[in-house]
């Protein structure tokens, strides 16, 4: 997998833009700028983005072509961000943080829970979780993401796996994807937001 991820990322071009995902966006700005992690986050434009609202973001991928792509965007806009090389069940960190964004941050079905409730462990208390990604639904479309329904996403997998959390909100979503070359197109989505008691 890691080598997958490798190749897709070895092309000079962001396959998947240097703009934030909308969505990723929308919610973000509704906060007070804090310390956010992101997992899987790839070439780093939701990083990026975050870093200029005033966050302090550090992310983590597997693919160090990732990483590589990510820091050189975050230098040409001027910004810093702290990015490791790791998976969701390696990752390490001494802080905690104040928003999670999972954006498309897709897993093998076998790790999901366990991985979604390990990563609740580094959100203070009274923290946000913002997350989008494709949900059962999407099999069968080539607008991208994985077209195995083990890795998708249902709105009951996802209540369950953050049922330790507040306020959630979920809803699926058909939207029209222009996220580079390999989310683009209709898609069918989750997205979630939730906070961590206090």
């Amino acid at each position: 997998m890691k080598e997958m991820w490798d190749k897709r990322y070895a092309t000079e071009s962001y396959v998947y833009g240097i703009d934030p995902n909308s969505f990723f966006k929308q919610e973000l700005e509704t906060l007070t700028p804090g310390k956010l992690l992101l997992p899987a986050e790839g070439e780093g434009r939701n990083a990026v983005f975050a870093a200029q609202l005033g966050w302090s973001v550090e992310a983590f991928d597997y693919s160090e072509k990732a990483k590589t792509k990510a820091l050189q965007l975050a230098k040409k806009l001027g910004q810093d961000l702290k990015y490791t090389v790791a998976d969701i069940g390696s990752f390490q960190s001494a802080g905690a943080f104040d928003c999670i964004g999972l954006i498309y941050a897709h897993m093998p079905g076998m790790h999901r829970e366990n991985y979604h409730r390990k990563l609740l462990e580094f959100l203070n208390p009274g923290g946000i979780v913002i997350l989008e990604g494709f949900s059962k639904e999407q099999l069968g479309k080539n607008s991208g993401g994985p077209q195995m329904s083990e890795m998708l996403f249902s709105e009951e997998e996802l209540r369950s796996d953050f049922k330790a959390m507040a306020d959630i909100r979920v809803l699926s979503a058909e939207v029209e994807l222009d996220e580079g070359t390999f989310h683009k197109g209709v898609a069918s989505v989750i997205r979630l937001v939730a906070r961590k008691p206090l």
